[in-house]
């Protein structure tokens, strides 16, 4: 699915709906994207493989995703292993000026798109190691 916008929710504390709060032109790398929110005054981006993996798959791109390029990128970053398929959440500050936030979410939409497509990359051939 080609995305031309993500809109940005606020959530309670109980994860429930309050507002829209702005919509962004995005970058083809939102095709990654899963849930987009702001709680608590931070903004969070849940970002998945975009496919079906399967159990070796799985193991193996949580092993080789490079975690350190958001870190280095100043985002936190944690895994959620309790989803179906690989699934990350990055957490970073909101801006209020729209075009500010704009581009700070499609250069991390930028990152992930970039460290999904090397992940899947580096895990082929890799089924041996992984079962």
């Amino acid at each position: 699915m080609e995305f031309q916008s993500l809109v940005l929710i606020e959530r309670d504390n109980e994860g429930h709906f309050v507002r829209e709060l702005s919509s962004y032109k995005i970058n083809p790398g939102a095709v990654y994207a899963k849930k987009f929110y702001m709680q608590n005054d931070k903004v969070y981006l849940e970002f998945h493989t975009d496919k079906d993996v399967e159990e070796w798959e799985y193991t193996a791109i949580y092993d080789l995703f490079d975690i350190e390029a958001f870190e280095k990128a100043g985002l936190d970053i944690e895994e959620l292993d309790d989803e179906y398929n690989p699934t990350w959440k990055v957490c970073f500050d909101f801006y209020e000026d729209h075009l500010e936030m704009e581009e700070k979410l499609n250069s991390i939409l930028d990152l992930v798109e970039d460290k999904i497509e090397e992940v899947l990359q580096n895990i082929k051939g890799k089924e041996e190691q992984y079962q």
